[in-house]
C-alpha cells in the first residue's frame, strides 16, 4: 500500500486530496501546523502529523514519523494580496518561508530516503497566477513562480535518480480559507491610491463564474502522481485550464 505525505491539510486543497487518497485505499500522513482530529475519519490507514514547513526542526520529526514516504504533496502555502510598494519585506520574507522555501526544504528531507529505494514521486502545488500574473499578489506570484523554476529544474536531476516530480496549478479558489486566513497578514497593504484600482480587481472576482474547486486539485493532484509521461504541469480548475490552453497541455 503506498504512503503519501501532504503539506497543509487543514482545510481546502489538501484537505481535500488527503479523504481522496484515502477513500482511495491509500495510507496517508495529513500534515499540519495544528492537528485536528475531527477533520479526518478515524483510520488505520490515516494519520494526522505536526508540521511547520518553515521550522527545520518540525520537518525532520515529521519525515521520521511517517516513515517511508512514497509520495510527497507541497501543498502548505500562504496567501497575500496588497500593493506592492506597500508589503513590508518581513511579509514578503514570511510568504517566501512558506511558500518556497518551505517546499525546497521538504524536498530535500525526503529525496535522499526515495533515491536510495529508487523510487517516488513530488507533487508541487502552485497558482494559476504563474500562467496569468495578477494585480496586487506580486508577492505571492513570486513566492509560486520560484517553485515553478525550482520544479521545472530538479526534474531532471530527480528523473536521472529514478524520481519523478511534477507541479498542480490550481486556479482561483474562492470556496477555500486560503484568503480569510491571511487577513491579518494582508491588513494595510492597500494604501489609498490603490483602493479603487483594488476595489475594481475585487469586484470583478465577485463575477467570476469559472473557478476552482478543492476537488478540482484533489482530482489533479492524483492525475500528477499517476502521470508517467514527461509532462509537468497539470492545471487544476475549470478556469486554470482554459488559462493553461486546455486539459491536454503539457506545457
Amino acid at each position: 500500500m503506498p504512503t503519501i505525505l501532504i503539506t497543509g491539510c487543514s482545510s481546502g486543497y489538501g484537505l481535500e486530496t488527503a479523504r481522496l487518497f484515502h477513500a482511495r485505499g491509500w495510507s496517508v500522513v495529513a500534515t499540519m501546523r495544528r492537528p485536528d482530529p475531527a477533520l479526518l475519519p478515524a483510520s488505520d490507514r490515516l494519520r494526522l502529523v505536526a508540521l511547520d514547513v518553515g521550522e527545520p526542526a518540525s520537518i525532520a520529526a515529521a519525515v521520521a514519523e511517517a516513515g517511508p514516504i512514497d509520495v510527497l504533496v507541497n501543498n502548505a502555502g500562504i496567501g497575500l494580496f496588497g500593493a506592492a510598494e506597500a508589503t513590508p519585506m518581513a511579509t514578503v520574507r514570511e510568504v517566501f518561508e512558506t511558500n518556497t522555501f518551505g517546499v525546497i526544504a521538504m524536498c530535500r528531507a525526503v529525496i535522499p530516503a526515495m533515491r536510495a529505494r529508487g523510487a517516488g514521486r513530488i507533487v508541487n502545488v502552485t497558482s494559476s497566477a504563474t500562467l496569468a500574473p495578477m494585480p496586487l499578489v506580486s508577492v505571492y506570484t513570486a513566492s509560486k513562480a520560484a517553485v515553478e523554476g525550482y520544479t521545472a529544474s530538479v526534474e531532471h536531476e530527480l528523473r536521472a535518480v529514478g524520481l519523478r516530480v511534477k507541479l498542480v496549478e490550481p486556479g482561483y479558489g474562492p470556496g477555500t480559507r486560503f484568503t480569510a486566513n491571511g487577513q491579518q497578514r494582508m491588513a494595510g497593504l492597500v494604501p489609498p491610491a490603490y483602493a479603487a484600482f483594488a476595489q475594481t480587481m475585487l469586484g470583478s472576482l465577485a463575477k467570476v463564474t469559472a473557478f476552482t474547486q478543492p476537488q478540482d486539485v484533489a482530482e489533479a493532484v492524483w492525475e500528477a502522481v499517476h502521470d508517467d509521461s514527461a509532462r509537468l504541469r497539470h492545471a487544476a480548475g475549470a478556469d486554470a485550464v482554459a488559462l493553461a490552453g486546455g486539459p491536454a497541455c503539457g506545457h
